[in-house]
């Protein structure tokens, strides 16, 4: 789902659309106010990213605002070293209280052909973007990284529907709790796909027919005027926006009701397209975008603390009240 953020490592496809169409079905999901964001992406103007290793600090290199000053030391004991979710909540802190677009990633305590050694991909992929490490500072954003939640499964790949199966990020296992340590990913990617596997061969020979009619709008594709593509567009880059400035690392209460004030609203539209019978592969992708984003953000105005991903102003300290899973559920 990291496609609804403006930054993100994720692939263009990442849009939410699994988590959306199982809450439309009726599914409950849990936990997705734990989006991971990895402290260090690179920053583009078109908005090209890819991740900067956090490899690349251990080898000593600084992180440091647009004026040159270094700032992780006032964040954490281990400076530059600190963990995942302290260094990127510090880098979101400094861009917000400084109005700045990024900060850069100092690596010149590092010779050219140590980096280039070391680094060869992210020199490569700087290069290709114009700038050139160890010489030049990268520039770096915060990007949306993982999702800990997603649509209620049980160990077996199971939702309450049967015969629909969930994982990777789709799926809500609970195995990473509310921080995922990194590479466990590989957990939810390759054993719960597998268990899926397992799951539908042991459905599949009672599994009872199919009932009910493909929807109207399924049969025919109608295509939107030129208007309503530059509306699709602008709408899909406010979404982007309003989760960056509002539901990004470090959030606040009144931020989190005005993102969800602005998101019903492009919802409101967007539903309306539909129901006009606008339907293109861009109007659904943008129905599933604004669904999954207003499912992060109610969940995050729900959880009263602060725990692993999940940071608020208004209730910095974990609670043991609210030591739970936070479960959304509906009546489609």
């Amino acid at each position: 789902l990291g496609r609804i953020y403006l930054h993100t490592t994720n692939p263009a496809i990442a849009t939410g659309d699994g988590v959306a169409m199982a809450w439309r079905a009726g599914l409950p999901v849990a936990n997705l106010e734990f989006i991971q964001f990895h402290p260090t992406s690179f920053h583009s103007p078109t908005g090209d990213t890819f991740l900067i290793s956090e490899a690349v600090r251990g080898e000593d290199a600084i992180l440091r605002r647009i004026d040159g000053e270094a700032f992780m030391k006032g964040y954490h004991e281990l400076a530059d070293l600190a963990p995942r979710d302290i260094v990127a909540r510090a880098i979101d802190t400094e861009m917000k209280n400084h109005g700045h677009p990024h900060v850069y990633l100092d690596c010149s305590a590092m010779t050219p052909e140590f980096f280039a050694e070391r680094f060869p991909a992210i020199q490569k992929l700087c290069n290709d973007h114009g700038v050139y490490p160890p010489h030049d500072w990268i520039p770096v954003v915060p990007a949306a990284h993982y999702s800990c939640g997603g649509v209620v499964s049980d160990r077996n790949a199971c939702t309450a529907m049967p015969g629909l199966l969930v994982a990777g990020e789709v799926g809500h296992t609970g195995i990473h709790g509310a921080n995922r340590l990194a590479s466990n990913s590989l957990l939810e990617a390759l054993v719960y796909s597998h268990r899926a596997v397992l799951s539908a061969l042991e459905y599949l020979p009672t599994a009872p027919e199919p009932k009910g009619a493909t929807p109207d709008w399924c049969l025919e594709w109608k295509s939107g005027n030129g208007i309503e593509m530059v509306r699709i567009e602008h709408s899909r880059g406010e979404i982007r926006w309003i989760m960056r400035d509002y539901v990004g690392i470090v959030r606040r209460t009144d931020r989190l009701e005005l993102a969800l004030d602005r998101l019903n609203l492009i919802q409101n539209e967007v539903e309306g397209y539909v129901a006009e019978g606008h339907i293109t592969p861009s109007i659904i992708e943008l129905q599933n975008m604004v669904q999954t984003a207003v499912l992060v953000v109610k969940s995050a105005i729900s959880r009263h603390e602060s725990r692993g991903l999940h940071y608020t102003l208004d209730y910095p300290e974990p609670l043991e009240s609210e030591a739970h899973d936070t479960v959304l559920t509906h009546n489609p």
